[in-house]
């Protein structure tokens, strides 16, 4: 039976599922009932029962080194049996007998050494259970901040986090692995007096030192937020003057794009889903990834003005703006009709643009500072060359507007129509 009678008073006796022998050494549960009426014990059977599984569960949880489990699991412990969580400070400061009772709710016997989740449930969590270190922050700040990468590819998702996990790394590397509410404005100098040894001694940009700041400083004030701790550093002049480093990335001629890459066979060495994204790129002014992510039904070449409509399908678009139909025309309608289904060997694969520019300098067909991405500043250069509308570049290249944006826009065989006169 389950319930069982002792002197006056009926308990809930059950053997303990072998699922929570590893939070449980009791082969038993025992608890009582507070009742010496048979209906009474019954109508509260299934419900105690049922607490002590989430109880189990919630100490389950609660083996784990992750502070926010851990601190979770404490407070549901306590709370399933009857007492509010508190600091180790505030327990201290109860009387004798309630602290005496949370003792006692710990279950310690003979042979028995209580469980961390138990002491963290009635006496409070240890103070390191708490707090977060540097080396589990973006753990935390990844969940905060999950609303911001729905829609993302797992391409996008990995780009948009590495400057953080390298920013982080070598924090912790030069620092150590501090507490967040401990991080001073002493530990940021460090930090960047590190960073100014490495730019003198590598040649870097002080831009590359200022993301690593910016990166750490911001997450640490995030998560201050989230978590209410005190944020102890300010950030006035913390970061490197960049003023006069700040630099576009160069254009690739169209001289160098018509006599050097499409010069004939230039290309052969290349796959042909990356020379495709290559020249698709030309007269399109496409990103490398938007390129990369087209799809069948993105790819329109059976219309009156074959065209590329770039929307979000299987990414998050870079802006609102990003949104945009763009006409084909000269290699690059060429492109497109050889590859109608797109480029699936290089869709959310960040391994696109080193390839592509691997090959293009290992064969001489890049101009020194350039990149692939140059292909699109090149495009940008031919419409202000050619006294494109304002309205018809930005909408072209996916760019906000200075002002209002009134209308649909231009039509595509207007655009199709400009795009022909300057047409590679």
């Amino acid at each position: 039976m389950s319930i069982i009678k002792r002197g006056n008073t009926l308990y809930l006796r059950k053997r303990v599922p072998r699922r929570y022998m590893p939070v449980e050494p009791r082969e038993f549960a025992l608890i009582s009932l507070h009742t010496d009426s048979m209906e009474v014990a019954k109508q509260k059977e299934a419900r105690v029962w049922a607490d002590l599984i989430e109880g189990w569960e919630a100490r389950m949880a609660g083996d784990t080194e992750d502070a926010e489990a851990r601190m979770a699991a404490a407070k549901e412990i306590a709370a399933k049996r009857g007492f509010a969580w508190m600091a180790p400070k505030d327990v201290a400061k109860l009387p004798v007998h309630e602290v005496l009772e949370r003792v006692e709710a710990i279950g310690m016997g003979r042979n028995r050494r209580p469980k961390q989740a138990d002491v963290d449930a009635y006496l409070g969590a240890s103070a390191e259970a708490a707090r977060l270190k540097a080396s589990n922050a973006l753990k935390n700040f990844w969940r905060i901040t999950a609303a911001d990468d729905v829609g993302k590819s797992k391409d996008q998702i990995r780009r948009s986090r590495a400057p953080k996990e390298k920013a982080f790394r070598n924090f912790t590397e030069v620092c150590g692995d501090l507490f967040l509410d401990e991080i001073e404005r002493s530990d940021l100098t460090k930090f960047k007096n590190w960073w100014a040894a490495k730019i003198e001694r590598e040649g870097l940009t002080r831009n590359s030192a200022n993301k690593d700041l910016i990166h750490v400083t911001s997450v640490i004030r995030r998560l201050a937020i989230e978590h209410d701790f005190p944020v102890k550093f300010d950030t006035k002049k913390l970061t490197f003057s960049e003023a006069a480093e700040k630099k576009t990335r160069d254009p690739i001629p169209d001289e160098w794009i018509k006599d050097k890459i499409l010069a004939p066979g230039a290309l052969d060495g290349l796959n042909d889903q990356a020379r495709g994204i290559l020249l698709g790129m030309i007269n399109t002014g496409l990103r490398p990834s938007e390129c990369a992510m087209l799809t069948e039904k993105q790819i329109i070449l059976d219309a009156p003005v074959p065209h590329l409509v770039i929307e979000g399908v299987g990414r998050k678009l870079k802006t609102a703006h990003a949104k945009r139909k763009i006409p084909l025309v000269g290699v690059s309608l060429a492109a497109f009709q050889a590859h109608p289904q797109g480029f699936p060997r290089y869709a959310d694969n960040p391994t696109l643009s080193a390839t592509v520019n691997k090959y293009l300098r290992e064969n001489d067909l890049l101009p020194a500072g350039c990149t692939l991405y140059g292909l699109r500043h090149a495009f940008e250069d031919r419409m202000l060359a050619a006294g494109f509308d304002d309205r018809i570049r930005r909408d072209l290249l996916g760019h906000s507007l200075t002002r209002e944006r009134y209308g649909a826009g231009a039509k595509l065989e207007q655009v199709r129509d400009m795009l022909q006169q300057i047409a590679i």
